[in-house]
């Protein structure tokens, strides 16, 4: 059996070409939208967060024999539990990672390294702010763009009750909030930065599959500024971008189980 750490879309689908080829799995997600997806399909899933020693104790008590992490390219705490679990377990950790995209160079966009750094930049700047990185990070954009002369921050995030709780509780007033589930073409994308008046986007470089260019591309053609914050900076080990590679090397993995 293979744990499975997923929760998107493209991890959904290679959960799905595993089953395919014949590895028993249990796929793990955080939510239970996100465990509906998995049922939809006929996925086995555990909904939870699991801390490293969780995740080791799950491995072993199932004579799970690989930890494949399909998490979001942004969930660096469960990648790093993911890893270490993996190591304490014994077993071997493969890391499937969505391309990503190609950004380039704009003269209205500027990459930031994490997301105080983000934040900085937002507040040097001002204006009407538009993140759309997600609702986990929203304590620190609040932290230092609320109350911020000359400054508006519309915060875009999942329509989760959990989601409107933290924006009331971090004060964010609610005709700045846009909870919705996307991907949003680039149509809706400038609609939404128009209803605003919006003057600078903060998105996250999280690949294609996160809907960045389209956000991007609105942006650009309405001359609106732009902040991407990179990808975390994890030594994975094995890492993979297609669904193929990572089955390659699983199916050398099985060679050496079916033969033991």
């Amino acid at each position: 059996m293979l744990l499975v750490l997923a929760g998107t879309g493209d991890a959904r689908e290679l959960a799905l070409r595993l089953r395919q080829a014949e590895y028993p799995l249990l796929t793990t997600v955080v939510t239970e939208s996100a465990a509906q997806s998995m049922r939809e399909v006929e996925l086995p899933v555990r909904v939870g967060r699991l801390q490293a020693e969780e995740m080791a104790a799950l491995i072993r008590d199932n004579g799970m024999k690989a930890v494949v992490d399909a998490s979001h390219p942004f969930a660096e705490e469960a990648s790093r539990n993911a890893k270490a679990a993996a190591e304490t377990a014994g077993v071997p950790y493969l890391r499937y990672e969505r391309a990503g995209g190609d950004i380039g160079k704009h003269p209205l966009l500027t990459m930031a390294v994490d997301y105080e750094q983000a934040a900085e930049l937002a507040a040097s700047r001002r204006g009407v702010i538009m993140l759309t990185t997600g609702s986990k990070t929203l304590h620190i954009f609040a932290k230092r763009l609320l109350g911020l002369e000359a400054t508006t921050l519309i915060a875009r995030m999942l329509p989760r009750k959990d989601n409107m709780e933290k924006c009331e509780e971090l004060g964010l007033p609610q005709r700045n909030i846009v909870a919705m589930q996307g991907p949003f073409s680039k149509e809706l994308n400038q609609a939404l930065y128009r209803h605003f008046g919006v003057t600078l986007m903060i998105t996250k470089e999280s690949g294609k599959e996160g809907a960045v260019d389209e956000k991007l591309q609105a942006a650009m053609e309405m001359g609106i500024e732009t902040i991407v914050i990179g990808r975390p900076d994890i030594e994975y080990g094995a890492v993979f971008s297609s669904f193929d590679g990572l089955l390659e090397e699983l199916d050398n993995h099985r060679s050496r189980w079916e033969a033991q």
